[in-house]
């Protein structure tokens, strides 16, 4: 074989070799395209959105103080000090070797008027009274809504000893605002258990509510009483009727700090007959 016959078969067959390394090349699986990233559009407002705010829980809202007209004792629309008529004092001055516990202090000045909604009257002038013991010591039990609040002797009735109660009947529902009530006012005396109920009924079964209870031990059996000891003044003892609507009122009392005794020289109800 001549040497450029020789030359050319090489030339032919490193043509041959490369063109199947290029074709096996080709062949070869290509690595997938990256997933394309989708950018997000952000488009900004054109002015700034306040979030709302979240109302606060309702225990933690202070309630708005009602106005005149809806809390009785303050002046408002509708509303008129109650016509209290007052017994003449019969001390001078600010005890002080009284020794009961949970005892107010004494103001040292007039109570302030009690406003209550206009057209008050007291419902239990005249009105019939039951006791426990229907056989007073001293007195009889009418003179406990008779109108004398007087402390003189011959105005005030005597009970037996330790717990007694007298209750009023208003005849027909009404609405009452006040109670008031006078013990014994000659001394400073402070009476023990006093308490405040009115019901719909004379047996005390039915809507039994308490307005007011100092029984700092539950001796009377009705529950610890929240209220204070008080002295006996001529201003005598006002209670907050809240508006209630009742027919009965009982007040219940278990001696003072003088005697076992139990005494009453008026007892007044304020209110209006229920509509």
């Amino acid at each position: 074989m001549s040497k450029t016959r020789t030359g050319w078969t090489l030339g032919l067959f490193v043509m041959l070799t490369a063109a199947l390394v290029v074709g096996a090349g080709s062949c070869k699986k290509s690595a997938p395209a990256p997933e394309p990233v989708e950018t997000p559009v952000v488009t900004a407002p054109a002015e700034p959105v306040e979030e709302p705010k979240a109302e606060p829980a309702a225990a933690a809202v202070a309630a708005p103080a009602p106005a005149g007209d809806e809390k009785l004792g303050t002046p408002g629309a509708g509303m008129a000090p109650l016509p209290l008529v007052l017994p003449k004092p019969m001390f001078v001055g600010t005890p002080t070797n009284i020794s009961v516990p949970n005892l107010e202090k004494p103001r040292g000045k007039p109570r302030p008027p009690f406003y209550a909604p206009e057209g008050c009257v007291n419902l239990a002038a005249g009105k019939t009274v039951v006791s426990t013991d229907d056989m007073p010591i001293i007195g009889e039990i009418d003179m406990i809504t008779d109108g004398d609040k007087e402390a003189a002797d011959g105005s005030y009735v005597e009970l037996g000893p330790f717990q007694q109660h007298i209750t009023v009947n208003l005849e027909k529902p009404c609405q009452v605002y006040a109670v008031l009530l006078w013990h014994y006012h000659k001394q400073a005396r402070v009476y023990k258990d006093v308490i405040v109920q009115v019901a719909d009924d004379a047996d005390f079964i039915t809507n039994v509510q308490t307005l007011f209870n100092n029984d700092i031990d539950n001796s009377a059996g009705l529950g610890i009483g929240k209220d204070m000891h008080y002295i006996e003044t001529s201003e005598g003892k006002l209670v907050d009727g809240k508006g209630v609507k009742t027919r009965y009122v009982r007040l219940y009392s278990n001696g003072s700090n003088d005697n076992d005794l139990n005494n009453y020289i008026e007892v007044e109800v304020w209110g209006k007959p229920a509509e």
